[in-house]
């Protein structure tokens, strides 16, 4: 049996820490995507619906091709809505085992410039308005429907 077999056995479940700390945007052809619940980024994540994925590795060849897809398409619409000078791109799971890509905007000057975001600055609280208007920016840009969300 391969791999993407032994993954999707059981139903996939975001993880908890996951569900917590995000909103959720809505679901792409393999992932879910979630916008971060911290406003001093423009930050996002996708996660690969497949249970027991940890590592991009443990795609198969043609879910990794999707993810790259998805990542490029959330990377190119965050920096369309958010402007950013640069785009932070990372699958760490140091902490939350569950495979996800963080997509983060940067600006120079912003609160962390030029280190990584973790631990910059406590965490910021969106302004409804604002994250709405984010959000539907974003799922613009993604096509991603209200069916979807």
């Amino acid at each position: 049996m391969i791999m993407s077999n032994l993954l999707t056995l059981d139903p996939w479940s975001l993880h908890p820490q996951l569900a917590r700390d995000t909103i959720v945007i809505g679901d792409l052809a393999l992932s879910r995507l979630l916008v971060v619940n911290d406003a001093n980024w423009p930050w996002l994540l996708l996660v690969p619906r497949r249970q027991g994925a940890s590592e991009i590795i443990d795609l198969d060849e043609v879910e990794r091709a999707q993810l790259m897809t998805e990542l490029a398409r959330v990377a190119r619409a965050l920096k369309e809505v958010s402007a950013c000078d640069k785009l932070n791109v990372a699958a760490l799971g140091n902490v939350v085992p569950q495979l996800h890509v963080h997509v983060i905007a940067r600006r120079s000057g912003d609160a962390g410039w030029p280190k990584p975001i973790w631990g910059a600055t406590p965490p910021l609280p969106h302004d409804p308005r604002e994250l709405d208007r984010f959000v539907t920016a974003i799922k613009r840009k993604v096509w991603i429907t209200a069916e979807d969300s």
